[in-house]
């Protein structure tokens, strides 16, 4: 397993991580993590490795685009100080393209998507142990579909960024892919966006998974 003894674990994103995380910072008492993959993620850390002390934060929002972890970068990230990353953003930069047709100021092209995501991570990586990289997903098995093609490239950016910079890397697109032989993506996300409870459960697993987390 990657982290280790009193490390934190910073989960920053849209909202697929969001799901009514505490404010202004999303750890402490009361459900602080919100409902998300990231309270299933860091409560199963925190139970199948009770001795490493892992202090996890949740910094998603809602609706948030590259764009706008780029404007909040400093303050979500790098000020809190955190050992660990984990991103998964570009579901928004590619939705708006096509629930919003007639707003291109909305639209995050895929080469600004690409360029502001290496522009974080190369500011980041030299103050953290490491960084988790997830890509962006449509809960859509026909991968002729528009929106469906389209985040694929969104997700082929992820992978080459992670690729170059060795990074972690969780490609959720192709984890519905396997579970949807078995499942219709309604009966886990009512909008092929936001999981249901299982749906949070499946995207926790990936990412257990990709750190090492292989204790029962």
């Amino acid at each position: 397993m990657i982290f280790e003894k009193n490390d934190t674990v910073l989960f920053i994103g849209d909202s697929i991580s969001d799901y009514e995380r505490k404010r202004p910072v999303g750890e402490g008492l009361f459900n602080a993590w919100g409902r998300s993959y990231v309270a299933d993620a860091a409560s199963l850390l925190c139970c199948m490795y009770p001795e490493l002390q892992l202090r996890i934060i949740n910094m998603g929002i809602s609706g948030n685009q590259v764009r706008d972890l780029d404007r909040r970068w400093q303050t979500d990230v790098m000020d809190l100080k955190p050992d660990w990353v984990s991103v998964l953003i570009g579901i928004n930069d590619v939705w708006r393209q096509f629930d919003s047709p007639q707003m291109p100021e909305t639209h995050v092209p895929l080469e600004e998507f690409e360029a502001t995501y290496e522009k974080l991570i190369k500011e980041t990586l030299p103050h953290v142990k490491g960084m988790i990289l997830m890509t962006p997903y449509f809960m859509e098995p026909n991968r002729k579909d528009p929106m469906r093609a389209r985040m694929d490239e969104y997700g082929k950016a992820v992978r080459r960024l992670a690729e170059k910079y060795q990074l972690v890397f969780v490609d959720l697109q192709e984890g519905w892919d396997r579970l949807f032989e078995h499942m219709h993506p309604c009966n886990i996300a009512w909008d092929r966006i936001h999981p249901n409870q299982i749906g949070c459960m499946y995207i926790a697993k990936q990412f257990l998974k990709a750190v090492g987390a292989d204790r029962a």
